[in-house]
């Protein structure tokens, strides 16, 4: 393994936070754009859904601040990819019942992006979390 390649594992958790904090930004440009064209009409849903990207991006954040080893890393890169798609599918969620609500209409399917984007955040967290304390834990 090359210094390169460690300089580039360290640098890891910092593009992860920036990445969703372009995503919080983009939800809060995107909703304030859609509330200019719809006529005064507002939605919860839509307004709040940038706490996703935020919540979701200071959390994994944090986690991958936490050392990690290579091998763990690239096991627990399908976990990683859990999680980022789970908060993905709860902005778009929200994002879909807020222009929903805006339109005066609901859908049954709704629920389904919230079960599975909680579904995935906590698939895609439990190990990296579990993994996360052991090193905290363990003596250097």
């Amino acid at each position: 393994m090359s210094i390169l390649d460690m300089n580039n594992k360290s640098s890891a958790p910092q593009k992860t936070g920036i990445t969703y904090l372009i995503a919080t930004v983009a939800m809060v440009v995107l909703e304030k754009i859609y509330r200019l064209f719809g006529h005064g009409v507002t939605s919860p849903a839509m307004t709040w859904m940038f706490l996703f990207p935020l919540a979701g991006g200071l959390l994994i954040y944090l986690v991958n601040r936490a050392k990690v080893d290579i091998e763990d890393a690239e096991r627990l890169r399908s976990f990683s990819n859990l999680y980022h798609s789970g908060i993905a599918t709860l902005t778009v969620g929200s994002f879909l019942k807020g222009v929903l609500e805006i339109a005066g209409t609901d859908s049954v399917y709704l629920l389904y992006f919230y079960i599975v984007g909680f579904g995935m955040v906590l698939l895609g967290i439990v190990p990296l979390l579990s993994r996360a304390s052991k090193r905290h834990s363990e003596p250097n």
